[in-house]
């Protein structure tokens, strides 16, 4: 009898090993939780017992082989634990290196928790499995890992709203399944690489907010499934590449404050899929060219604040849909067109030009 029951707590204890998630994986959560705090929510009080694969908060395990693959950690969440706490989520401190010995993980997410400092740990491009890649909204500083460009099956890199600096890797182009990318509103400077257009995959673009210098890469236009291009409010110089208007899904081009000059490319306004093209807030010269048609379809055209001179093109007339239009604070003269859009645009669509005249304005 003695023997069959010392014959069931082994086979137990190796059914239960079996189970369990590894030894070293739980031993890297741990660490990296040790270098959390998160005061008010509770969630680690979840992280108990030795099988880090059941019952912990945010941690999924592959169900296989029992190696953690996901952390998922949204302060911002619909969970029952936020809702009943009836606030988001906080969370000091930062991210150990330690959650690098998790040598299985697909996603790596540590997103909106506000009060999470340090670097991103250069040993995440070590990881070769890791799909996902978010952190934002924390205030992480330094630089992106220069490796970046290892993490071969990467397809979401977002690191925007925190406090990022140094420039963009050269290594960012070997990401060839980059679908999403977002580093918008931290400090990163420098050129974008000329050669951005190896993300053959990338569809979104987000850069704004930060001190990007140089030029437009050429090489964008090659980004035949980019549909959300996003520079704004950088201090890019130079002029808009014709090729941009030709990209066969862009649909939202954000240019606004920065230093572009140079002449708005006809390309960009008879591209029937951009819908919303914000250029306003630069240094564009020249008239606006006159090749809008029944096919022209705009959310949103922003040219304001500029250099631009001439009239008001009249096949704007003959645009299928313009809602918010904004020619304001440049050096146009004459006649306002007759007819839509422009018989539902108020003033200030038109205001702080040297000559314009007809209805919003005074009559001519």
């Amino acid at each position: 009898m003695g023997w069959l029951m010392l014959s069931l707590t082994i086979m137990l204890a190796v059914i239960s090993a079996v189970n369990s998630c590894t030894p070293s994986d739980r031993a890297a959560l741990l660490a990296f939780k040790a270098a959390l705090t998160e005061p008010y929510l509770g969630i680690f009080k979840t992280w108990t017992g030795t099988d880090c694969c059941s019952g912990w908060y945010g941690v999924s395990c592959d169900p296989t082989t029992r190696r953690v693959a996901d952390i998922n950690f949204r302060g911002e969440s619909e969970d029952p634990i936020f809702e009943k706490a009836g606030r988001c989520g906080y969370m000091t401190g930062s991210i150990s290196p330690e959650i690098c010995k998790l040598d299985r993980l697909t996603q790596l997410i540590v997103a909106d928790w506000k009060g999470i400092s340090g670097e991103i740990p250069k040993c995440v491009t070590s990881l070769p499995s890791l799909r996902i890649l978010d952190l934002i909204g924390n205030k992480l500083s330094g630089k992106i890992p220069e490796d970046i460009g290892n993490l071969k099956r990467l397809t979401v890199l977002n690191i925007a709203d925190n406090a990022i600096s140094g420039s963009i890797p050269a290594s960012i182009v070997g990401l060839s399944g980059l679908m999403h990318l977002d580093l918008s509103n931290n400090q990163i400077y420098g050129e974008i690489p000329a050669d951005f257009g190896k993300l053959r995959m990338l569809s979104r673009a987000l850069l704004s907010r930060n001190k990007l210098t140089g030029s437009i890469p050429e090489s964008i236009s090659q980004l035949y499934r980019l549909a959300d291009l996003d520079l704004s409010r950088n201090q890019i110089s130079g002029g808009i590449p014709e090729q941009l208007g030709k990209m066969p899904v862009l649909s939202t081009l954000n240019l606004d404050s920065n230093l572009v000059s140079g002449q708005i490319p006809p390309s960009l306004l008879t591209n029937s899929g951009v819908g919303i093209l914000n250029l306003s807030r630069n240094n564009i010269e020249g008239k606006i060219p006159d090749v809008f048609g029944s096919n022209s379809y705009f959310m949103a055209l922003d040219l304001s604040y500029n250099n631009l001179k001439g009239s008001i093109p009249r096949s704007l007339s003959s645009a299928k849909y313009i809602g918010h239009l904004d020619l304001s604070h440049n050096h146009l003269c004459g006649a306002i067109p007759l007819g839509s859009p422009f018989d539902h645009l108020e003033a200030s669509s038109f205001s702080n030009n040297d000559c314009l005249c007809g209805n919003p304005l005074r009559t001519c």
